[in-house]
């Protein structure tokens, strides 16, 4: 579970990542102040928050596992989501990417290991 500012914006922003809507809890002034979304077997609750949120300072790292990062990236692009550039440490030889969703919480997408860099430039 994370905290953001606006639950709505976080539902908006995953449904661009590819994550769909699983529930939703509006309190007793209709305040939209939970969810819950999915991606696969990823799971992430948004949980309103009234407390300023420090974008730069947000002390987590979330790992998403996609078969071809490079697709994954230009589909991404191609909805208009701000991503990292593709890079190819040793850990992740098929490569991987940076995203900053809405409140700062960091997304590093890197490959489920089924293929190697050669496939991933090639898709193939």
């Amino acid at each position: 579970m994370i905290h953001v500012a606006d639950v709505q914006r976080s539902i908006d922003f995953y449904g661009q990542l590819g994550f769909e809507l699983g529930n939703t809890f509006k309190n007793e002034d209709g305040v939209l102040c939970w969810a819950w979304v999915q991606r696969n077997r990823a799971q992430i609750m948004f949980s309103l928050t009234g407390r300023p949120l420090n974008a730069g300072a947000q002390d987590a790292m979330f790992y998403m596992y996609v078969p071809n990062v490079a697709a994954y990236r230009e589909a991404l692009l191609a909805r208009g989501v701000a991503v990292g550039e593709l890079t190819y440490p040793f850990w992740s030889e098929s490569g991987e990417f940076r995203i900053d969703d809405p409140d700062g919480w960091t997304w590093q997408v890197s490959n489920t290991g089924e293929t190697t860099s050669s496939k991933a430039v090639t898709g193939t």
